[in-house]
């Protein structure tokens, strides 16, 4: 049975005209002769080979050789080949193409470091610092086909690293920063990596944190490694193996600064981004030329509307999706990406708004758990600052709470800049549903699904559903779509194809209103049923952060035998508040006076940090794992372990 939604609220923000005139939708449609959004999403699921089209056409991607047909189903919709018979490499359409145009004296990067350095880079000079690194690999050895990990902080280089690997044809292998040695063991050794770029380390709140022994404790390890090349970032003392390691400034910075861009077909390995899964062994998601960068690129250039010299900032890290994302998606754009290494409240809780007013940052990527974090700081830190050139506000990670989102949009935005909300994964290289320049939006809600993507919500029975709670699915192919997991054809059709023939099931719980706007429940497996009635965690979470003294919550179900789960309720407090009773009980009838007593929790535990992946998706997976002392799987994509443990102790 599925029950009534009832989460949303009014709209509160709408396009104005100025927006929808501008839009890149906008002129989408009319060199297509699309009346509307409506007729744009029609279309372009119903015809996936026309939309594949106009969008490679519309982002301008060269081929070195056209392709004989957009999309080929002839071994089914879950392994569709795609730009068949096609020669590119995507980084002669992020950088090579640019070298004849005016962009080229754009800026590609911006960067500034928590300890105050800047730099920038021009699309000419980017595209010279590429050669120079390209030339360097093929020096080393390393070509097309070959696998080279990526365990850097978010400076410049990292990006120069990222895109020599596909000048060359190699395959990039993207790696959290703060990964410990045993995840990047496993994934430098399912890949068969030869090659990785390292740091000596990075900082964090006023520290240098030391990188390379984790890197070499992995290298140690991964018998097809040969080589590891270290940038030098913080300066610390490292170790350096002979024959081996190669110092960034004196490998790549004595090459020549022009380098041929490898030839490679549309459906060619560019990355392999590995996710975590339920059981320990991460899923290496594929991804190809004419796949992620264009998806990455069709999302950004829709949905946050990002135009040639504007600046987008997502505050991620290069191991999440994200952070080819926004790589690719920039470049392909003419655009201009900024990347920060650091914390974003340090030295103080202004430092993310300091960075907009100094930067000019034009589109901004946070996540609803930074924000939480900085709404107790107080609403000074923000207004301190010019944030006169933000265009919009983006979310992906985790589902909104309203109060937040409000905050975000009412007193930072001054209700002027729309949260553009997106939501798919790394497996989709970029969103299912997201806000767009061209709809209305309500709180924590996402304007539609991307187009091109033949989204729905289904009950049980895979039969479509409105305002209610069901199941995330895709109906059709996408050109961004994973092209299976890596050396693990069984399991991708296992995690996505396997519960109804032909569809793919995203594994997120979902509601459309009675508006028709979308909105994301979080994960299928945290969804809670007590006595037959559906819990989505976010719902019971958005109660305890209304309290003045709650910072953060994560609801997850235990079993019981007569109701089937049971509600616990895990609260992080503001700084100095007392851990009383009389909190606890005040925290409880909340809970209660707006579900009801049957879903009254059982426990409200307080801890002082939920587990979190570094761009903020909190695992409420792992939580429950920890809390019911259960086999907790992957933990390797963790920024905070610590808070681990603390749950399996908490009282």
């Amino acid at each position: 049975m599925t029950e009534q939604f009832t989460f949303g609220g009014d709209i509160v923000w709408r396009p104005s005209p100025e927006h929808v005139e501008h839009a890149n939708l906008t002129a989408f449609m009319r060199t297509h002769g699309i009346e509307n959004f409506e007729a744009l999403m029609h279309r372009s699921t119903m015809d996936v080979a026309w939309f594949t089209d106009a969008v490679l056409k519309f982002l301008d991607i060269q081929f070195y050789e056209p392709y004989s047909k957009v999309v080929d189903l002839a071994d089914g919709i879950q392994f569709p080949k795609w730009c068949v018979d096609g020669k590119m490499n995507i980084v002669h359409n992020c950088l090579d193409k640019w070298q004849k145009t005016e962009t080229r004296t754009q800026k590609a990067v911006v960067f500034e470091g928590e300890e105050g350095a800047t730099k920038s880079f021009t699309y000419e000079e980017l595209y010279k610092e590429v050669n120079k690194a390209a030339n360097a690999l093929h020096s080393l050895g390393l070509g097309k086909g070959d696998a080279i990990g990526i365990f850097m902080p978010m400076t410049p280089e990292i990006v120069i690293a990222l895109l020599a690997s596909a000048k060359i044809g190699g395959i990039i292998l993207p790696l959290f920063s703060g990964y410990g040695a045993g995840a990047i063991i496993s994934r430098l050794a399912d890949a068969n990596a030869k090659a990785l770029f390292a740091a000596d380390g990075a900082y964090r709140r006023g520290k240098a944190v030391e990188m390379k022994s984790v890197a070499d404790e992995a290298a140690e390890q991964v018998s097809s490694l040969k080589h590891m090349i270290v940038l030098k970032r913080t300066g610390l003392d490292i170790n350096m193996k002979e024959g081996r390691d190669h110092w960034w400034h004196d490998l790549i910075a004595p090459q020549l600064d022009s380098a041929s861009t490898e030839i490679t077909s549309a459906e060619d390995p560019l990355m392999i981004i590995y996710t975590s899964g339920t059981t320990g062994k991460p899923k290496g998601a594929v991804h190809t030329h004419c796949g992620f960068p264009v998806k990455a690129a069709q999302d950004m250039a829709f949905g946050t509307d990002v135009h040639a010299g504007d600046v987008i900032y997502w505050m991620t890290d290069m191991g999440w999706m994200m952070g080819p994302w926004q790589v690719f998606g920039s470049l392909l754009l003419g655009a201009t990406m900024f990347i920060y290494d650091g914390a974003p409240d340090f030295p103080a809780p202004d430092r993310l708004w300091s960075l907009v007013e100094k930067h000019k940052i034009n589109q901004m990527g946070v996540s609803p758990t930074l924000i939480r974090s900085l709404i107790p700081q107080g609403d000074q830190h923000f207004k301190k600052h010019d944030l006169s050139s933000l265009k919009c506000f983006a979310s992906t990670g985790e589902p909104w709470n309203p109060d937040p989102w409000m905050w975000l949009f009412e007193k930072v935005g001054e209700s002027k800049c729309p949260i553009i909300n997106y939501s798919g994964g790394t497996e989709i290289s970029g969103g299912i549903v997201m806000g767009n320049p061209l709809l209305p939006l309500k709180p924590c809600a996402f304007s539609a699904p991307c187009p091109g993507m033949d989204a729905d919500v289904v009950d049980e029975n895979g039969k479509s559903v409105r305002n209610a709670v069901g199941e995330l699915v895709i109906k059709g192919p996408w050109i961004g779509m994973t092209r299976g997991f890596w050396n693990d054809k069984q399991r991708y059709i296992d995690t996505y194809w396997s519960r109804w023939e032909n569809i793919w099931v995203h594994g997120d719980f979902a509601a459309i209103d009675k508006d028709g706007l979308w909105y994301i429940l979080g994960r299928s497996d945290d969804t809670i049923k007590i006595a037959g009635k559906r819990l989505g965690p976010a719902e019971v979470e958005s109660i305890l952060v209304r309290h003045k003294d709650i910072v953060e919550a994560a609801a997850i179900g235990i079993p019981h035998d007569v109701k089937g789960s049971e509600l616990i309720l895990f609260a992080v407090t503001s700084p100095g508040v007392s851990l009383t009773d009389a909190l606890r009980r005040e925290l409880y009838e909340m809970v209660v006076a707006e579900m009801g007593k049957p879903l009254a929790p059982k426990s409200i535990l307080f801890v002082s940090d939920l587990p979190k992946t570094r761009n903020a998706k909190v695992m409420r997976r792992l939580i429950r794992s920890a809390y019911l002392g259960l086999d907790l799987g992957d933990t390797s994509s963790l920024v905070n372990p610590q808070a681990v443990e603390e749950i399996k102790n908490a009282k």
